[in-house]
């Protein structure tokens, strides 16, 4: 790093990554802001398991509202991540920390809906953060709610059929 700045060249390694910071006074402000740039966003990653075909997508949907979870509808915050059914990984990238739920669909007929039998019983996969049962329909927010840290996170979500 260049010993000729004179600008208050400050170094941090944050998260494997070195993150250079130009233009603070002294090298305790600037660990400061590195700190606080840290901590602005970070990477959700996603394993699914249980897939029972290859067919269509799978459609993820991360909300912080309980408001508008499972479906993420009618929330204009919500991330959104689409995968081929042949993926059995995805991401949320610039996640900030926070208190998130995570909702999946198996679109298997790739029609962009929830199918859904006569009765009402889901015909496509389903799956949520911290593997949310489903009872008489979909489960709480505070059921699938997790705390997102600033830095990245893993998780593992199990597909579910009842058809």
């Amino acid at each position: 790093m260049g010993k000729g700045l004179k600008t208050g060249l400050a170094g941090a390694v944050l998260a494997g990554l070195a993150l250079p910071v130009i233009g603070h006074a002294n090298e305790a402000e600037a660990d400061i802001t590195v700190a606080a740039a840290a901590r602005s966003s970070s990477e959700l990653h996603i394993d699914i398991t249980n897939m029972r075909s290859a067919k269509g997508m799978v459609v993820a949907c991360l909300t912080a509202r309980a408001n508008t979870f499972p479906k993420c509808a009618n929330d204009p915050a919500a991330l959104r991540v689409k995968v081929p059914a042949t993926a059995s990984h995805l991401v949320f990238r610039d996640v900030k920390p926070g208190r998130y739920a995570v909702a999946l669909l198996h679109d298997e007929n790739g029609n962009g809906k929830a199918d859904r039998a006569i009765t009402m019983i889901p015909r496509e996969g389903f799956g949520f953060s911290r593997d949310a049962k489903v009872r008489m329909g979909p489960p709480k927010f505070d059921d699938a709610v997790f705390v997102m840290p600033p830095r990245r996170q893993d998780m593992t979500i199990k597909m579910r059929y009842m058809l």
